[in-house]
């Protein structure tokens, strides 16, 4: 049964409903709260998501964690490392740095890197005071349109004079305002309003999966990497060096048949893609079988023409998922749900008006962070670059 969190009693205001408790959904939420709107969240899972891998906010982004007043909490949970050792297949080392780490970048940078699992903590802190949050439930319809049907009704989709119509797997049917897709890579609100993910999802060329173990290796603010022809690890302590975060993938074309929900799957998968390497490896695959945190997924982007139908608008990896191997994925969502609440504010709540100056204002900021996983195949992109798409952006536009 869905878990229920109600927000303080607010003054009459538009509403909107945010699927996803992620960081574009909670970022989301937020900023529209403060613009006045009265915000509900709906996430699939039972509670805030726990576990994943370390996470990247670089240039504008802090700003906007600034505006949020969590700026210098995300420093205090950044992660410590003071560099990496790159490995063979056979566990030689090839080279070691203590000037950089391939997870963040330079490490005198003032670009931040923190657990996932921490950001969201500080966002949902942030935003459930005065945000309603609907756990274990999930968006199946949009105005009686079931999930995985593709829409007729013409480019602007359902625009009611009355807001728009949600049905939830377990909660009653409620009218929104506004809805937002913040609900990720294979978001069910892009299902519903624009058709399968088929149409707009890119595969990179590799899967990756990610989980957390004891620190079996004794790593100390050390991270570790193995990399030959077709696999890649990365092993790094969290947690006062307690615990570890691992990152295994493989390269290749686009799996049949594919199910990203199917957990035993991709444990097996991992484990014959990887079943050749030495080294730790062995140790890293049976600690995978018994990781209560275990994801696995493509790497892959999220490109479409527009963002919006309707009332019904996408923020985040749901729109313009950069993936993993741009390293920018978490600094969109939250660019993108400060920019939609910042037009929605100035264009006084009128969506017509506010959801096409929002995709206006942020697609030329996606179109360069995006193209950072794409320049330099199979290592991370120039630094300059990553300045140049990480900046390209002003809050006070």
């Amino acid at each position: 049964m869905p878990i229920t969190r109600t927000a303080r009693p607010v003054s009459p205001a538009r509403t909107a409903l945010v699927s996803g408790a992620g960081v574009a959904g909670l970022a989301t939420a937020y900023w529209l709260r403060r613009h006045g709107w009265t915000t509900t969240v709906v996430e699939r899972a039972p509670a805030v998501r726990t576990g994943g891998h370390a996470i990247d906010v670089r240039g504008v982004a802090l700003a906007v964690l600034e505006r949020m007043g969590l700026l210098d909490q995300v420093r205090q949970a950044r992660t410590r490392t003071r560099g990496m050792t790159m490995l063979d297949g056979d566990g030689r080392e090839q080279w070691r740095s203590t000037e950089m780490a391939l997870s963040s970048g330079r490490l005198d940078s003032d670009d931040c890197e923190l657990l996932r699992e921490d950001l969201t903590r500080l966002l949902y802190e942030r935003t459930a005071p005065e945000t309603e949050f609907l756990f274990g439930d999930s968006v199946v319809t949009l105005d009686g349109t079931p999930a995985g049907t593709d829409r007729t009704d013409g480019p602007d989709g359902p625009d009611g004079p009355e807001g728009i119509r949600v049905g939830f797997e377990h909660a009653p049917d409620r009218t929104f305002d506004l809805v937002v897709g913040a609900d990720g890579l294979h978001s069910t609100v892009r299902r519903l309003a624009f058709g399968e993910e088929a149409r707009f999802a890119h595969h990179l060329g590799s899967y990756v999966g990610v989980f957390s173990t004891d620190n079996f290796l004794g790593l100390e603010d050390w991270q570790v990497w193995s990399q030959d022809e077709t696999t890649t690890t990365c092993v790094y302590p969290v947690r006062d060096n307690t615990e570890l975060r691992a990152t295994v993938g493989f390269r290749s074309e686009p799996l049949a048949d594919h199910d990203h929900r199917d957990t035993d799957a991709h444990r097996t998968l991992l484990a014959d893609r990887l079943a050749h390497l030495g080294g730790d490896t062995p140790r890293l695959l049976k600690a995978m079988h018994t990781a209560p945190d275990f994801y696995f997924d493509a790497m892959a982007q999220i490109r479409m023409d527009r963002w919006s139908r309707g009332r019904t608008v996408l923020v985040g990896d749901a729109g313009y998922c950069p993936s993993p191997l741009s390293g920018q994925g978490t600094s969109l969502a939250l660019v993108g749900a400060y920019v939609l609440a910042d037009e929605l504010a100035k264009a006084g709540g009128d969506h017509r008006v506010a959801l096409p100056r929002y995709e206006e204002r942020l697609r030329p900021f996606v179109t360069l962070n995006q193209a950072l996983a794409t320049e330099n195949p199979g290592n991370p992109a120039a630094e300059e670059s990553v300045d140049r798409a990480k900046n390209a952006l002003s809050l006070d536009a």
